[in-house]
């Protein structure tokens, strides 16, 4: 079995609109996915990200401390499933709760070094 990550973009737009009590449902939504990932053995792990962090560059090593991109560029978490084919990890990832809130999910397989 190969192992994807899905790097999810976007749909942060609900955090600013959603009650409390709507937020806890959609927090309810992500636990129950990835909850059924785990029992089928396709989980590997996933977190949300913290928008700002840094970014080191050049030979210099330079390194920038800033907010990342806004909106439907900002990576707001990654997830890392199991799944035989590009094609199945693609169905596992439509199951993304946030593309209620028109994120994005790229889906991509993890080249396993020295394998």
């Amino acid at each position: 079995m190969k192992e994807f990550m899905f790097i999810i973009r976007g749909g942060d737009e609900y955090g600013a609109t959603l009650s409390p009590e709507e937020l806890q449902a959609h927090m309810k939504q992500w636990e129950e996915w990835m909850g059924s990932l785990a029992q089928k053995g396709k989980l590997v792990g996933g977190q949300p990200l913290i928008s700002t962090g840094t970014t080191i560059v050049g030979k210099e090593k330079k390194v920038i401390d800033r907010p990342f991109a806004e909106g439907k560029e900002l990576v707001g978490g990654y997830i890392i499933a199991k799944a035989d084919s590009i094609e199945e990890a693609t169905e596992i990832a439509k199951g993304c709760p946030s593309f209620e809130w028109d994120c994005s999910v790229e889906v991509r397989e993890i080249n396993l070094m020295g394998k």
